[in-house]
């Protein structure tokens, strides 16, 4: 069962900066870490609802809890904590980690009319 952490980051008051920081460093850093999957970067392109606005949403994909969890006992995990703190990107982030909720749709059921 693969798990995935997400990194929901709020819009920074210089985008082009933070792009360039995020893009040129940090991704680079995290792409490194033992056990990950997949890294999938989403721009968001509209919030409906809630504050506050949102600007990227990254989602790092596992094989399992505990492929994330050595992952981030990994010096290069560590490298990519102290890469977004030392520019700031810290200040603007929420992380967390999720797993498959048992009551979600069978696998090629999303977005099928019930």
């Amino acid at each position: 069962m693969t798990v995935s952490y997400f990194a929901l980051y709020r819009t920074p008051d210089d985008p082009a900066e933070f792009e360039r920081h995020y893009f040129g460093t940090h991704v680079p850093l995290i792409e490194k870490t033992p056990g990950l999957l997949e890294n999938k970067v989403h721009r968001v392109t509209r919030q409906f609802v809630g504050e506050p606005g949102y600007f990227l949403l990254a989602e790092l994909v596992f094989e399992s809890p505990e492929a994330m969890k050595a992952a981030f006992k990994s010096p290069e995990w560590a490298a990519g904590g102290a890469d977004l703190a030392s520019w700031g990107g810290m200040d603007l982030v929420t992380m967390f980690s999720t797993e498959p909720h048992p009551g979600g749709a069978p696998d090629g059921a999303a977005g099928q009319a019930s």
